[in-house]
């Protein structure tokens, strides 16, 4: 009787405990539907959007541009003949100047030519002093036969009229004459066919012709001796005392670094926001260092196969470190257009091929809005139509929203998690 007494005292407690935690859930679940906040009883959730003010502004890009160094010239020394070195007399990395000299070939031959030349040249000017002298001698001489020769015949005509003479020595007398009229015209005619007279003209053409021969061998002698046609340094060299080159063959190389460049190649977009004399600073990749800079020169027509238009800066204080060939680039922040309405690239969506954003108006409704996008920035584009200044449009959460939907804004700062 006792253990049967034990078991329902039991069985009591169990069963009050089971009502008491019944009744705190219900209590728990009371207070919730209680304290639930109406717009969730509801079922109706409205989305948090980001919006910004439209306004007129500069747009800004940053331009990229990046190059290999070039210097003022590099020009390659080449030999014009064909011939055995005899001196060099440069060094690599030495710095010439122009007129210096740099090879000598072998100009013995030439030496033999330009001898040979200045006695044929001395021949020939001799003949012409010659043939000169002749002329005149001759036209004087002719002048005197035929007033000899016409006062003879004037005198046995003379006398043929009175029969001191007969018919056949009037006839030679009159032979004679006119032999020296002819010698005499045949040297007046050369006078009257200019200043000086042929014979003469011929002599002295055949002296300057002679004298041009001097005046090209003498050349070949010296183009044997190579000079270096600028300033610079010594940046090639292939050549030693003895060896036998080639006509066109290269034989040194000349780097005048006396003033650096930068060619660029810049798209027809970017091509705008640069100009004649504007001043960048380059950064030299290999060096770790920026030297300041100005755009001198941008190509009036674009590359057929890039597709791009080519740019050159003159680095303005380029020490002796920089040099030919090293990489360099540039970045120019530029003005696209100035004072333009502009909105962020996350405002802009596409649908259908055409751009639109979403405006939301005073009541805090949205509107889905087609605009006509100009030019672009790094962040921001420009509207050319579709949004008047001072209209307010949505920059987050763009996904959940739709034309006639109502909004909670926020400023730009408390962005929503998508767009």
């Amino acid at each position: 009787m006792k253990s049967r007494s034990i078991g329902s005292k039991k069985f009591f407690v169990i069963v009050g405990i089971v009502i008491v935690c019944l009744g705190t859930f219900a209590t728990v679940q009371t207070f919730r539907k209680q304290t639930a906040p109406p717009a969730a009883a509801a079922g109706k959730q409205q989305t948090t959007v980001s919006v910004v003010g439209v306004s007129r502004t500069d747009l800004v890009k940053q331009i990229s541009l990046s190059g290999q160094t070039i210097p003022e010239a590099q020009v390659d020394v080449a030999a014009k003949y064909q011939g055995r070195v005899t001196a060099v007399e440069v060094s690599l990395g030495q710095q010439v100047t122009a007129g210096d000299v740099l090879i000598v070939q072998d100009t013995g031959d030439a030496e033999i030519s330009v001898m040979q030349n200045r006695a044929a040249y001395q021949q020939a000017s001799a003949d012409a002093v010659t043939n000169e002298v002749s002329f005149q001698s001759n036209y004087t001489k002719a002048q005197a036969d035929y007033q000899h020769a016409k006062t003879t015949y004037e005198r046995y005509k003379a006398l043929y009229n009175i029969g001191g003479v007969s018919k056949e020595q009037l006839d030679d007398t009159e032979q004679q004459l006119s032999d020296a009229q002819a010698s005499l015209d045949a040297l007046a005619n050369q006078m009257n066919a200019g200043p000086v007279p042929s014979a003469i003209l011929s002599a002295r053409a055949a002296a300057q012709k002679a004298a041009q021969s001097v005046n090209a061998v003498e050349k070949q002698r010296d183009d044997l001796i190579l000079r270096a046609p600028r300033s610079g340094i010594i940046g090639f060299r292939q050549v030693e005392v003895g060896s036998i080159v080639q006509a066109g063959q290269k034989l040194l190389s000349i780097v005048d670094n006396s003033q650096i460049y930068i060619d660029c190649q810049v798209s027809e977009q970017d091509l705008s926001a640069l100009s004649l004399g504007m001043n960048v600073d380059v950064h030299i990749q290999s060096l770790s260092r920026t030297y300041p800079g100005r755009i001198i020169y941008i190509s009036p027509a674009n590359d057929s196969q890039s597709q791009s238009f080519s740019l050159r800066i003159a680095l303005s204080d380029a020490g002796p470190e920089v040099r030919s060939g090293m990489f360099a680039r540039t970045a120019i922040k530029a003005v696209l257009r100035a004072n333009v309405l502009v909105v962020s690239k996350d405002a802009v969506l596409q649908k259908n091929g055409k751009d639109f954003v979403y405006v939301v108006d005073a009541k805090n409704v949205v509107e889905e809005r087609v605009v006509q996008v100009g030019a672009k920035g790094d962040d921001s584009v420009e509207i050319i139509s579709g949004l008047n200044e001072g209209e307010q449009i949505a920059v987050t959460n763009l996904a959940r929203l739709r034309s006639g939907m109502t909004v909670v804004p926020s400023s730009p700062d408390n962005r929503g998690e998508e767009k």
